[in-house]
């Protein structure tokens, strides 16, 4: 991919109002709650950052029955052409799906659901200029990785299945897309060769949770507690806009987690 056709090109999103249940949200370590009112002001200085790089971002009402709503990307995948209704591999969350089906089948002319009885969140999939990374973890099963890649085959889009390491919640907790040729990517994905034919910047000991980074058009987002990342990015070239991220990383997000980003044909 090149020129407008880079996987980080986007000129439309969708973002959903975090929930006052935010605080129930799921999480594999307890470092205390967020608050509602924390997630409210991240979220919205996202929103604004989203707009500032040339994206049209509308925004979904809360859904108070699923405190992890706000994490829009992950019971839906959108691309130019098309959607696919995932299914979120916890049970708390599995409702989503219903939810943002309505959504996609106004904006798409082809969306397609995933079938049963696999499970695939969207936090475990990575578009890139070499096509489609499923990352198999705790939420996305081998059915639902090869039934996933079943769907992306009828938009026309290749995909592979690789390994998410032992501990992580999704792939792209570890990864994210910089540009066409380059991942930032934790020392401990970096190892299992999944991004070979990629160039890589390891995020910094200690940093690890920058790697959940989002690239959109020109700019880099990167969670703003991570300082020796932003500095080795901007070393490399990359127009940083540092958000905070300390009250949604409490139940285990970041920042590609909070869109379905797309370019509209």
């Amino acid at each position: 991919m090149s020129g407008d056709r880079s996987a980080y090109m986007f000129d439309a999103a969708i973002v959903r109002r975090p929930a006052k249940s935010v605080a129930k949200g799921l999480r594999a370590e307890n470092s205390g709650d967020p608050t509602y009112e924390g997630v409210v002001a991240e979220h919205d200085a996202y929103i604004a950052a989203l707009r500032s790089a040339g994206v049209d971002v509308e925004i979904l009402p809360p859904l108070e029955a699923f405190p992890d709503c706000v994490f829009v990307e992950d019971p839906g995948l959108v691309f130019t052409q098309g959607a696919i209704v995932l299914r979120p591999g916890a049970e708390s969350r599995a409702g989503e799906a219903a939810e943002i089906a309505p959504v996609l089948k106004e904006k798409f002319e082809t969306v397609l659901e995933l079938p049963a009885p696999g499970s695939a969140d969207g936090g475990d999939i990575l578009l890139t200029s070499q096509g489609v990374m499923i990352g198999l973890s705790n939420r996305t099963d081998l059915a639902g990785a090869q039934a996933l890649q079943t769907c992306l085959s009828s938009l026309g889009l290749e995909s592979r299945i690789v390994e998410t390491p032992e501990g992580v919640l999704h792939f792209k907790t570890d990864c994210s897309l910089l540009d066409d040729e380059t991942i930032l990517v934790t020392e401990r994905l970096a190892r299992s060769t999944v991004f070979d034919g990629f160039a890589t910047v390891i995020v910094p000991e200690g940093e690890e949770a920058a790697a959940n980074a989002l690239r959109v058009n020109d700019v880099v987002m990167v969670g703003a507690d991570f300082p020796n990342t932003i500095e080795r990015l901007d070393g490399f070239g990359y127009k940083i806009v540092p958000l905070k991220t300390s009250e949604i990383g409490k139940i285990d997000a970041g920042l590609s987690c909070m869109s379905l980003r797309w370019r509209r044909a």
